[in-house]
C-alpha cells in the first residue's frame, strides 16, 4: 500500500488554484516550482504549495482529489484559509 497526498498549488494569495495528487509531495512540489512539467501549473506560474492532506492509501487520495476537483472555487479557498490563511509556501515545511 502506497501513501498519497492531495495538494493545492497557487501563484499568490487568492490566486489561481491547481489541485493534484501524488505519492511523493516533495518531488512533485519541486517539479512544479522549477517548471519541469508542461501544462497548467507551468502556464500560470503556480509555484507555491499552499495546502496538502495526507492519506495512508494512494487510492483514498485519488478519490479525494477527484471529489475536490468538482468543488466550487470558494470551497477550495475556504480549505486553504482554514489551514494556511496567509497562503504561505509550505514547500519549506516538507522534511
Amino acid at each position: 500500500m502506497r501513501e498519497g497526498c492531495v495538494y493545492f498549488m497557487s501563484n499568490k494569495r487568492n490566486g489561481v488554484i491547481y489541485c493534484g495528487v501524488t505519492s511523493d509531495i516533495g518531488r512533485r512540489a519541486y517539479e512544479h516550482r522549477e517548471g519541469l512539467m508542461e501544462g497548467f501549473t507551468k502556464r500560470y506560474g503556480l509555484k507555491r504549495l499552499v495546502w496538502m492532506e495526507f492519506y495512508d492509501d494512494i487510492t483514498d487520495a485519488i478519490q479525494r482529489e477527484t471529489s475536490i476537483k468538482r468543488w466550487p472555487r470558494a470551497w477550495k479557498v475556504r480549505l486553504i484559509h482554514e489551514n494556511n490563511p496567509e497562503w504561505d509556501d509550505l514547500y519549506e515545511t516538507l522534511a
